[in-house]
């Protein structure tokens, strides 16, 4: 079971040990207003769509929430930093991009060149961070600037290096097999097929919430989204955990990228809308990060992607129309907005360690 508690330094234990009310405990657990979202979800869909609760559904599910929940669970530790990062979506189709042009094109083996685009990936994210950190612009705009450049380049420069908009025959390369064993295989179990990026996605939440609520790391997560010019004058690194936030933003596009290559084992150039990096706040939002940073868990935004994901797959099982799914998100984002707001005033009444 994912731990979660308050932390040691910077974020605040919401409540006074005097006033441990059923609010207060709530509050003190950031996931919880999304299981109970995902029980009540669940339930709904589970009456409205039988299929949903059958190995094939679940699986389903969770393929879905999957590749999501990698991407909300990085989104989530910067949200507690107080930072944004709108290019991880891009940062996904274009280092699979650029492995399948080293793979299909240059003929590398499929490990270097996997290497070669997780580097190019972390580039990505040394350049966010560094420029935030050293020129003090919103996060959000200077990743909505990473995300423009990227889009434009990694798109027209595929097509300009392969001549089409698809690279096909990538599983002869050296090392593929090994590579897809990794990255893009799956089991049949009860009926269902569970791929293998239901292991990574599960194994990053507990990574990242050991690390959020269990080391000095987490505590400078939190201290630099919920008391920065204080612990700044305390000595906690606040620009090298920044820089590594956006890093591991940067690695898990790479790990998305990577995963939907290794499975289909091709890659065809799509149009990486801003949606997508939207759609990982949403779900860490969802899932209890405050948007002015400090308050938030991993676990958290890993049970909000299983909840967008149920409410997704349960609307396509129900046969209800998919535009239904925009509106059930935006319910379940401004409850989860209002909730914030509760925890904000709260907050503020508490006085910062």
């Amino acid at each position: 079971m994912i731990a979660e508690g308050p932390p040691t330094f910077g974020a605040v234990s919401v409540g006074a040990p005097g006033d441990r009310g059923l609010l207060a405990r709530a509050l003190d657990r950031p996931s919880l207003p999304a299981l109970v979202g995902l029980v009540v979800v669940v339930l709904f869909f589970g009456l409205e769509a039988p299929g949903l609760l059958s190995a094939g559904g679940a699986a389903g599910v969770l393929d879905v929430a999957a590749s999501l929940g990698i991407g909300a669970v990085a989104v989530a530790l910067l949200l507690v930093a107080g930072q944004f990062d709108l290019s991880i979506g891009v940062v996904a189709v274009a280092g699979s991009l650029l492995s399948a042009v080293l793979i299909g094109l240059a003929g590398w083996p499929t490990w270097p060149a996997l290497a070669a685009s997780l580097a190019a990936s972390l580039a990505v994210g040394v350049v966010n961070g560094v420029l935030v950190v050293n020129t003090g612009l919103p996060s959000f705009l200077v990743t909505i600037a990473t995300f423009l450049i990227l889009q434009g380049t990694a798109l027209a420069g595929f097509e300009a290096v392969a001549g089409s908009t698809q690279v096909t025959g990538l599983d002869q390369a050296a090392g593929w097999r090994s590579a897809a064993a990794v990255f893009g295989s799956s089991a049949e179990i009860a009926g269902g097929r569970f791929q293998v990026s239901v292991l990574w996605w599960v194994a990053a939440a507990a990574l990242a919430s050991w690390a959020l609520w269990r080391t000095k790391f987490g505590n400078a997560v939190f201290a630099s989204g919920g008391a920065r010019t204080a612990a700044r004058e305390l000595g906690v690194p606040v620009r090298r955990t920044t820089i590594t936030l956006f890093c591991l933003t940067a690695t898990a596009g790479w790990l998305i990228g990577t995963l939907a290559l290794l499975r289909l084992e091709s890659v065809l150039v799509t149009n990486a809308g801003l949606g997508t990096g939207i759609d990982y706040i949403v779900v860490a939002v969802i899932g209890g990060c405050l948007l002015t940073g400090g308050y938030g868990s991993a676990a958290g935004a890993a049970i909000g992607a299983l909840l967008y994901a149920v409410a997704r797959q349960g609307i396509v099982l129900a046969g209800w129309d998919p535009r239904w799914f925009q509106a059930l998100l935006g319910g379940l984002l401004l409850v989860a907005l209002l909730a914030n707001g509760v925890v904000r005033r709260r907050l503020k009444a508490v006085p910062r360690s």
